[in-house]
């Protein structure tokens, strides 16, 4: 016999009363960002759209050109893929003419991983593949133990990691901050950056300089540090203020990230969601909490199906006995 709407109904709400008893978990508050964390502070003002960072990123990391153009005379990658870490991307309106003027002017933006200090991605990963430094904060990738689920890829909010779909052993690709260079190196995007538009530090330093600059006046005549903020050698490039946008995205984002921007045309205009504070970690780790706390969703699911099973035989076997008679 077929289940009945009627059978399932009294099933569902019997596993749905069962749910309804459980407790719910308290939700967990964002995490904290590790007081040594480095990361970068981009900022668009200062950018010339040379994409020096994303030359020395393929050379660094070892990855292939992409071509974009029909001639493929160089290297020409349009967005974050499975061979390309970081790339610069140009906001234009109207005629163009203005260099950080949201109205007839240009922009640029940098598109990487900005290492979340909650991350979804950490969250998703089923094998521990995705990981958070401890002490640097950094968001790394374990392609050994890595199963290509793909969740990653679906959980991050900025649509970093990207899967390889080209080649016969595909993995994740995303920006791990240069972890892998020697002592005494930081992330190769920011050591050639000639303005000092994309810069490596601590991101309590970081942080602070970023407000240091979002108080200076525009058009005042500033140094800005290049390569690691936090070096004894620090070297600087001098340049006019912008009229910056108040506003550091990735101070309270989803927690807070540990690539910070600053920018002087809007956020959303350069291609960055807008976002909360709370992170969807902290949201969907209380949501699965609450559901398998004590397994009280596959019990109930367990429920259901059981009731459906005794339900079907006890009317077969009525019909059974009715035949005969």
């Amino acid at each position: 016999m077929s289940l009945s709407r009627r059978n399932f109904l009294k099933g569902a709400l019997a596993g749905g009363a069962l749910l309804a008893s459980a407790a719910p978990a308290e939700a967990r508050p964002n995490k904290t960002i590790p007081p040594e964390a480095v990361g970068l502070l981009y900022d668009s003002t200062l950018c010339i759209g040379c994409k020096a960072c994303v030359s020395a990123c393929k050379q660094e990391n070892g990855m292939p050109p992409e071509y974009s153009t029909e001639e493929q005379y160089w290297d020409t990658p349009l967005d974050i893929s499975g061979k390309t870490l970081n790339v610069i991307k140009l906001y234009s309106d109207g005629s163009g003419e203005y260099k950080d003027s949201e109205k007839n002017g240009y922009a640029f933006m940098k598109i990487s991983c900005l290492h979340c200090v909650d991350p979804s991605c950490v969250s998703a990963c089923p094998v521990s593949a995705m990981t958070k430094n401890p002490d640097t904060g950094i968001v790394g990738y374990e392609k050994d133990i890595c199963i290509g689920c793909r969740y990653c890829v679906a959980a991050c909010p900025y649509g970093v990691p990207r899967f390889e779909y080209d080649t016969p052993f595909p993995k994740i690709s995303k920006c791990q901050l240069c972890r892998q260079r020697p002592e005494g190196k930081y992330a190769a995007c920011a050591e050639v950056c000639p303005t000092g538009a994309t810069l490596y530090g601590k991101v309590k330093d970081l942080n602070a300089e970023a407000k240091r600059r979002l108080a200076l006046k525009a058009g005042e005549k500033t140094n800005f540090p290049r390569g690691n903020l936090n070096t004894h050698d620090q070297s600087s490039h001098t340049a006019n203020a912008a009229n910056y946008v108040q506003h550091i995205y990735g101070e309270n984002e989803l927690g807070g990230t540990q690539m910070l921007k600053i920018a002087a045309v809007p956020f959303e205009k350069l291609g960055m969601p807008t976002l909360p504070d709370r992170s969807y970690s902290s949201v969907s780790e209380t949501l699965q909490h609450t559901l398998y706390c004590g397994l009280i969703a596959p019990l109930a699911f367990l429920g259901v199906l059981t009731y459906v099973a005794k339900k079907n035989s006890k009317d077969e076997t009525d019909e059974v006995s009715h035949e005969k008679n």
